[in-house]
């Protein structure tokens, strides 16, 4: 089967498209399949509908990494009703077109009520790039969490516009923590060493996703919300092998293994592990549920316009 691997932003992130790149390395070292990366796509939708095209052109198999793949893939692959498409992390359903999504949110839940457990302000952030629905999930989620936890904590919730460009997200993370926040969220790809300057210099800590952070930055990261993308990449090689053609949105999250979790760092203390273990349990066991919207204010540094 030859498949294509269509990626936004910046390859090598050791974040999102990091964890998702280890899925389709570990599908390519198979030997089944002819594997073919398209990477540093910018985030401009003609551009991703100009080169989702070719990478559609021979391919059997695309797997679209990141939910911008709902604005774009609908169309291309009415144009290729005999390739299989993959959103990984999407929404969209069509005749052709399957998605995939690793319950990253209920990471993030548990994120939250991380860091309203650790906060000595009663202020926290979280600050995130593209306005797309996991990202959106993700947000909503971690204000939930902490929540849970606080009902009155005060949560910096942004999006900053961009995955991948470090000064503004430095700006952004710095504004956050000059405005009373002692620990931030991040959901970002290649920009979030701008995030990681601010808490080195602010002399805060982080919590990352998608990998774990703590074993890549200790001395900034606390915590990491961890949720393997390759998980969902391997659930839709699997599908598209067996030509299983799910009728809705394929889910893997707590109750399904380790692709979901919080990892924390080694000198956390145990009142504040022990009650965001308990959390999980209960996430785990059906007993919490995690909401996917957020109708809060959002935070601006001073002098960006809303």
């Amino acid at each position: 089967m030859k498949i294509a691997a269509f990626f936004v932003g910046e390859l090598h992130d050791n974040g999102f498209n990091a964890s998702a790149l280890a899925g389709v390395e570990a599908v390519r070292e198979t030997g089944s399949h002819d594997v073919t990366v398209f990477s540093d796509i910018p985030y401009d939708q003609s551009v991703m509908a100009e080169r989702l095209e070719q990478a559609a052109a021979g391919a059997d198999l695309v797997l679209f990494i990141g939910g911008q793949g709902d604005r774009v893939t609908p169309e291309v692959a009415a144009r290729h009703p005999d390739t299989r498409f993959a959103v990984i992390q999407g929404s969209v359903q069509g005749d052709n077109i399957f998605s995939y999504e690793v319950r990253q949110e209920e990471s993030a839940f548990l994120a939250g009520a991380f860091a309203a457990r650790w906060s000595q302000t009663g202020v926290i952030g979280h600050l995130s790039g593209h306005r797309v629905r996991p990202g959106e999930r993700g947000r909503a989620a971690y204000v939930a969490g902490a929540r849970l936890v606080r009902p009155d904590i005060r949560v910096l919730t942004s999006f900053c516009g961009t995955q991948d460009d470090n000064a503004i997200t430095k700006r952004w993370a710095a504004s956050q923590l000059a405005d009373g926040a002692d620990i931030i969220f991040t959901m970002l790809n290649g920009g979030r060493t701008g995030a990681i300057e601010a808490c080195r210099e602010a002399e805060r800590p982080q919590i990352g996703n998608a990998t774990d952070w703590c074993g890549i930055e200790p001395e900034v990261f606390i915590a990491s919300a961890v949720a393997d993308i390759g998980a969902g990449i391997k659930r839709a090689v699997e599908d598209a092998e067996k030509g299983v053609e799910p009728t809705g949105k394929v889910t893997i999250g707590l109750m399904d293994g380790s692709a979901v979790a919080l990892r924390c760092r080694d000198d956390v203390t145990d009142g504040v592990l022990g009650a965001v273990r308990e959390i999980e349990r209960e996430l785990a066991q059906g007993r919490l549920s995690v909401p996917e919207t957020y109708d809060g204010p959002e935070y601006q540094p001073a002098g960006d316009a809303p």
